[in-house]
């Protein structure tokens, strides 16, 4: 490969990792604290204040002077504004007032739809940078990790005849998956910062909750139990709430939520959001229903839940079981209720909207309306959190406070930089302008060390700052070698060429035979070990290929362009060295 390719291909090595690594350049030093914090929510916190913060400026609107033209904040609407008049075969006005702004849109929901979707999406392209960046591990970003043991044999008790003792490990395995759910979907809609929840073993749970947060509400969430209902909609309500939303979108909830006018509902009624999946696995919002307070059958009488099909049109349905004391109830109140629509209400959301067409009597009963496989499997979850009773248990709890990671992030970097700067003055002093190539080449090191780890979305901790630190000593290692070989190439009086090819020819396999031993075994350790191991392997097989690529590649291109461009005759490498 001639030099002028090997400078491509180094240019097109640190065009791509700077690419990789834009992510994290952008969270951690473009992103303001408060972007940050809004970012690191739920979805539905994320949906929830872009449709607070729209409201609160479509208000502010309507009480500004419509004569007046839009203000330099606003200018961002100018573009959406004369898309409108263009769809209307109209020109926009040179100079937009707010009339003319207002004049643009069908209705004032439509309006403030421009407003949430400037939020949301400022939000979703912070949290993007995110995903897409190096994150800090509990011990440099402060929070929680907990683990939770999940009572498998309590809850099997619990259902006494009900499951044969050879379906007994089919159903553990579904209590799990089904406890693992339900803590999913309350840490989640708590609106804590990108949670990690994941089975550890048979009958574990670990969580790690970075940031902030409060241990005592974090357990009772965990303790807690999903609180699921069947409640009678109200449809004239529904529609007449509905409507009303639509004509007065900004006026409608306050920060809090709340109704700002209780009486666009009936007294005896609330109105839910009513959610389904969205293409993440969580609750999105589509629409409202009005439905009445008092409970018509508690989901507590809910003994089983299966995923079935209709025998005619074999579309999806969902069929669960009641006690006897909910047959009874449920009988009654659908017998009295025939063409009216059934919500099932899980913490305050409405999962399902469901037509009564007959008094359903006997306990068995079926859903469908038409929905896919996904959506029958979702209800019926929804429904075994009021039977699938599976015992938590806080096994243990560590808790890292934000200041105690932002001294671990200054120490690490500290480590790194006080190790990185004596080894170049080390490697300066003894082998004079020659150093310059071990500076630059661990400089870029880190450079790619960084970069892959955002690539792959990796975790940085204390420990894999450790194996960071190594490998700075390990990449020095490797140019030692070629220096020395070098070194003793020029005592045998070879040319300043000759004696570096063969000073590079000679270290290649002493080099290469060292970092593959040392990266077998990181991977080894990487899928063995866990925890601190697995961040300390991780960082240490990176760093094994970049010290690789910058010693043999980058050193070199170093070498020869001080050769054929710069026209260098001697080798400045160490002392007492004559040429």
């Amino acid at each position: 490969m001639n030099k002028r390719t090997r400078l491509l291909v180094l240019l097109a090595v640190l065009a791509l990792c700077f690419v990789f690594l834009w992510p994290s350049i952008s969270w951690y030093g473009r992103t303001p604290k408060e972007m940050q914090q809004l970012a690191l929510g739920s979805t539905e916190n994320i949906k929830n204040y872009a449709e607070l913060k729209a409201a609160e400026d479509v208000r502010a609107i309507k009480k500004m002077d419509l004569s007046a033209t839009l203000t330099d904040e606003y200018a961002w609407l100018k573009k959406d504004v004369n898309k409108r008049y263009k769809t209307l075969d109209k020109k926009a006005p040179a100079e937009l007032t707010w009339k003319d702004v207002l004049s643009a849109y069908d209705s004032e929901l439509d309006f403030l739809t421009v407003f949430q979707t400037r939020y949301r999406e400022q939000i979703l392209k912070a949290k993007k940078y995110y995903e897409n960046s190096v994150k800090l591990g509990l011990d440099l970003s402060g929070g929680m990790n907990i683990i939770v043991k999940a009572d498998l044999d309590a809850a099997l008790a619990s259902m006494g005849d009900a499951v044969a003792s050879e379906n007994a490990s089919d159903f553990k395995k579904e209590a799990m998956a089904n406890a693992i759910e339900n803590l999913s979907s309350r840490i989640d809609k708590f609106g804590l910062t990108s949670p990690v929840i994941r089975q550890q073993g048979d009958d574990r749970i670990y969580i790690e909750i970075p940031g902030a947060a409060q241990a005592d509400a974090i357990n009772t969430l965990i303790m807690g139990k999903g609180i699921l209902n069947f409640r009678l909609v109200d449809t004239e309500a529904t529609n007449a709430f509905k409507a009303y939303y639509a004509q007065n979108p900004a006026n409608t909830f306050n920060a809090l939520g709340e109704l700002m006018d209780p009486s666009v509902i009936p007294d005896d009624c609330e109105v839910f959001g009513e959610y389904r999946k969205d293409e993440y696995g969580l609750d999105e919002r589509y629409d409202w229903v009005v439905v009445k307070k008092e409970i018509a059958l508690d989901g507590q009488h809910v003994k089983s839940a299966i995923v079935g099909s209709d025998e005619f049109t074999n579309q999806p349905e969902v069929h669960f079981n009641l006690d006897s004391e909910g047959a009874v109830i449920f009988g009654d109140f659908t017998g009295a209720h025939v063409g009216d629509n059934l919500a099932i209400v899980s913490d305050n959301k409405v999962k399902s909207n469901a037509r009564i067409q007959t008094a359903i009597t006997g306990g068995s009963v079926s859903l469908s309306g038409g929905f896919s496989y996904e959506e029958a499997d979702n209800i019926k979850k929804v429904l075994q959190t009021a039977w699938l009773n599976v015992p938590l248990e806080v096994e243990s709890q560590q808790v890292i406070g934000a200041s105690l990671g932002e001294d671990s992030i200054r120490a690490g970097a500290k480590a790194i930089l006080l190790g990185l700067g004596l080894i170049l003055i080390f490697m300066l002093i003894y082998y004079k302008a020659s150093g310059i190539n071990a500076v630059v080449a661990q400089v870029l090191n880190l450079f790619m060390m960084f970069s892959i780890l955002s690539a792959f979305n990796l975790t940085l901790t204390l420990s894999s700052i450790a194996g960071m630190i190594l490998t700075i000593g390990m990449a020095v290692d490797a140019n030692v070698l070629i220096f020395e070989r070098i070194k003793e190439e020029l005592r045998q009086g070879k040319s300043r060429p000759a004696a570096i090819a063969m000073g590079f020819d000679n270290a290649f396999w002493a080099i290469m035979d060292s970092n593959i031993t040392t990266f077998i075994a990181a991977i080894f350790l990487s899928q063995l070990g866990t925890g601190s191991i697995q961040g300390f392997a991780v960082s240490l097989a990176i760093g094994v290929v970049s010290s690789v690529f910058t010693a043999l590649f980058v050193s070199r291109l170093m070498f020869d362009f001080d050769t054929e461009v710069l026209h260098a005759k001697k080798v400045s490498i160490g002392w007492g060295i004559k040429q």
